[in-house]
């Protein structure tokens, strides 16, 4: 990026009549928003993820207490346990959006390096299409049961219509979210007052009965689900002004994680309960509970639900492939350069759903643990640097330059990550490891508190020196006490002379 075409863009405050809209496709991929751009509200982050939420996948992760011995009671206390951790992270990178203004994975460069930043790029694109497949087929079993369409072709026509709106971009994006919340809340409602008025078993509020292993379980999978949304939660705010409050941004995406997890994965504790069946056959078990009149319906609002959550995967795997391909040769953003893109992406993981068999998606399921180990880590490194370690400051043209201040690799970062994977080995367990400690910690899985807490302190030592000149370090980004991510912050001088000691370091070492 041109550092002096970004400043230029600063000294416009007026929003530019050529931005993009929900009627014509986005132009912007990984690069920077100019200012004159910017435009929307923090709230708009509540329904945004509020709906991508509402599915019938979040409700199975929600059973999977009561399926290893919990019942309803030690049940909703993980999920909100769980959920109310996870989504603390989560929240935060979307404040990164409106200080920075360019995608979540291509900020990573800024504490990987610009071409460090590729290795969780890979795991993060390769886990987008493993959950556009595995929501794609239970929108394709929905459409197979209520339709005479058949699974197959309903896993690719939903698949298209998901494709014509990420094609788009942000703002349909945002704005067909915010009705898929209002219709997918109201589905969800009904559903929730049959169940409710089915009644649970008398023992399901039972304080008593306490599995310690199945409830630390819950809320290992609970936090896991809300930090898979990290890699991308500040996509979706980099368009809001920089001098929006990072206090509302947090807040309102927060929000919007917790309500709409926390409501229905407590409701699939209860259809768990309820149906032992239900995580086998989801979709016609909620079907059940309606008038067979209404099956069509019921079937139509899962896809809904399907369509809603999708969007975010397919757009997600968008933005990493993009950035992948910037890493080694500059993407120029074009309407054929995006279609292509995309076309890739799409069939790809729409060709992984096609062809997942049940064996197959569990196998899939077991590589997205392995993943959400690997991307764990990025998540503390990426946090703690731009809270702790360069508190908002960065030059945003340098994340983009390969011989700019932050380096192809940057070996501090390289090295907190490398650590903390392998001390997570031990204690992981999956269907293709079981580290020998697993067992002897009681059978519980350790491993994602470890990537949540290592990789960010040994980063946060390393960084030493980056942290003692943190109030030196130059930025050509508007930080200021009401947009700062941490309120303190203050303008830097757009005209103030670079600090050579901190800029431009003797050794070549990336600040």
């Amino acid at each position: 990026m041109d550092r002096q075409l970004h400043k230029q863009s600063q000294k416009r405050p007026q929003r530019s009549e050529q931005y993009m809209s929900a009627r014509v496709p986005e132009l912007r991929s990984v690069e920077f928003v100019p200012h004159n751009e910017r435009h929307g509200h923090p709230a708009s982050q509540f329904p945004l993820w509020f709906s991508v939420n509402m599915m019938v996948l979040t409700t199975l992760t929600g059973g999977i207490g009561v399926l290893s011995g919990l019942n309803m009671f030690w049940s909703v206390v993980a999920i909100i346990c769980g959920n109310f951790l996870g989504a603390l992270f989560v929240a935060g990178h979307s404040v990164q959006g409106p200080v920075l203004g360019i995608p979540q994975m291509i900020q990573s460069r800024a504490q990987f390096g610009v071409f460090g930043a590729a290795i969780p790029l890979f795991a993060v694109l390769i886990m987008y299409i493993g959950y556009f497949a595995s929501n794609s087929v239970i929108a394709g079993d929905a459409i197979d049961a209520g339709t005479p369409i058949g699974k197959n072709w309903g896993i690719v026509i939903s698949g298209l219509v998901i494709l014509v709106i990420t094609f788009y971009g942000h703002d349909l994006i945002h704005k067909i979210e915010r009705w898929f919340a209002i219709i997918l809340g109201a589905g969800f409602l009904a559903v929730t007052v049959v169940v409710i008025q089915h009644g649970l078993p008398s023992s399901s509020w039972n304080a008593g009965n306490f599995n310690g292993t199945a409830f630390l379980l819950l809320i290992a999978a609970t936090a896991t689900w809300q930090l898979t949304f990290a890699p991308y939660v500040a996509d979706y705010s980099r368009y809001l002004p920089s001098s929006t409050s990072g206090k509302q941004t947090f807040i309102f995406t927060y929000l919007g994680l917790v309500v709409s997890t926390t409501w229905l994965m407590t409701l699939g504790a209860m259809l768990t309960t309820i149906f032992p069946e239900y995580g086998s056959q989801p979709s016609q078990t909620i079907a059940g509970l309606f008038p067979s009149a209404l099956a069509p319906a019921v079937y139509i609002f899962i896809v809904i639900g399907v369509i809603a959550t999708n969007v975010f995967n397919l757009y997600g795997a968008f933005m990493s492939l993009t950035t992948i391909v910037d890493t080694f040769r500059r993407v120029k953003t074009t309407l054929s350069a995006r279609a292509v893109l995309f076309l890739i992406v799409f069939a790809v993981a729409t060709l992984v759903a096609v062809l997942a068999s049940s064996d197959f998606m569990a196998f899939f399921e077991n590589l997205l643990l392995v993943l959400g180990y690997m991307l764990f880590p990025w998540t503390t490194i990426n946090l703690v640097d731009f809270f702790f370690v360069r508190k908002g400051r960065y030059v945003v043209g340098d994340i983009f330059d390969p011989n700019g201040r932050y380096g192809r690799f940057n070996s501090r970062a390289l090295i907190a990550y490398g650590a903390t994977i392998l001390v997570e080995i031990p204690f992981m367990s999956t269907a293709f490891f079981t580290g020998f400690l697993f067992e002897a910690v009681g059978g519980i899985d350790y491993a994602w508190i470890i990537a949540l807490t290592l990789p960010g302190l040994i980063y946060f030592v390393l960084m030493r020196r980056t942290r003692r000149m943190a109030d030196r370090l130059e930025s050509d980004t508007t930080v200021d006490e009401m947009s700062s991510p941490l309120g303190s912050l203050t303008d830097i001088d757009e005209n103030s002379p670079s600090i050579p000691s901190v800029n431009r370091p003797e050794n070549n070492e990336p600040v």
